[in-house]
């Protein structure tokens, strides 16, 4: 696969604070990468040092086979982005703010200009002033500002923000028409994991400026097993009963009244008899199945989900 972006050891310390260190990263040609963290732990600074908004204080980012540093309008023209809120001129159109950025980026094509408010479904609003535009309608402008010139590397900071279920459904739907038909490369953060979950080929997790973990969903969905929840409210007892009558070991007391069971070989049935038999009081027993959500939180605990 032909990596698009390459970060190296990179670090960004801005007035005795340091918000980003040792950060590596890699994004492949046609890959959507999902960039999760919580709110503080560096995602927006990184994205603004890839697009030279800010310079990184130690390491290097590599676009495009190249040092971002030596190369680096060249690389923003083959780049698209949203960070943080986009910025419009309120008073002129839809159309004419995409007309002014393409005219900034030495782009003239106005059939591209229309595509791309198609897609973003904003075909029949051209016309209208951005600032009579709802927060989900600018986010959308926002995004085809970002894509009108078919970049090869997508930078998308939580581009769901304001948009209703049908608009986030049909911004997961673009962004996978985009890495496939067109090979785009797009890295995406947005605090909405089961939306991530749906369209990412690569997640990479960030927390206190650093990267936790770089994992494919491949990976993951191969990885994470489906695990029985039981709610009691003797969990000691319980997981006392499972191991001894059951020979249970595989398992994790995820709280004061949860034990999450790893081995499947043991039926929910089973489980509920033994505990009954030996008075431990059952409130529920559900089978679920790992989520990103799961693996996020896990690894912001310190460790890996327990495969």
């Amino acid at each position: 696969m032909t990596a698009v972006l390459k970060t190296y050891r990179l670090g960004k310390t801005i007035q005795g604070k340091q918000l980003v260190s040792d950060f590596n990263m890699t994004i492949h040609k046609g890959e959507i990468y999902g960039f999760l963290g919580p709110n503080g732990a560096g995602k927006t600074t990184v994205m603004k040092m890839i697009t030279s908004i800010l310079k990184p204080t130690e390491g290097e980012i590599e676009l495009f086979g190249k040092p971002l540093q030596a190369n680096h309008l060249e690389a923003l023209k083959r780049m698209g982005s949203i960070i943080e809120y986009p910025i419009f001129y309120d008073k002129l159109t839809a159309l004419e703010n995409m007309e002014l950025h393409c005219q900034y980026m030495g782009y003239y094509n106005r059939k591209a200009i229309r595509e791309a408010l198609d897609m973003v479904n904003l075909i029949g609003a051209e016309h209208k002033p951005v600032k009579q535009f709802s927060l989900g309608m600018k986010q959308r402008l926002g995004i085809a500002r970002a894509i009108v010139t078919k970049p090869e590397l997508l930078l998308l900071d939580e581009p769901i923000n304001g948009l209703d279920p049908v608009g986030i459904r049909d911004m997961r739907n673009l962004f996978t028409m985009l890495s496939k038909q067109f090979d785009m490369a797009i890295l995406v953060s947005s605090h909405i994991l089961g939306e991530i979950e749906h369209i990412a080929d690569t997640v990479g997790v960030i927390n206190h400026g650093k990267m936790v973990k770089e994992v494919s969903m491949d990976h993951l969905r191969q990885t994470q097993h489906d695990y029985v929840e039981i709610t009691t409210s003797d969990v000691n007892k319980a997981a006392f009963v499972l191991a001894d009558r059951l020979n249970v070991t595989n398992m994790k007391v995820a709280g004061e009244q949860l034990i999450r069971i790893y081995d499947m070989s043991v039926s929910q049935s089973e489980l509920v008899k033994t505990l009954s038999l030996s008075e431990v009081p059952v409130e529920s027993i559900v089978r679920k199945q790992h989520s990103l959500e799961d693996y996020f939180f896990n690894l912001l605990n310190g460790g890996e989900r327990h495969a």
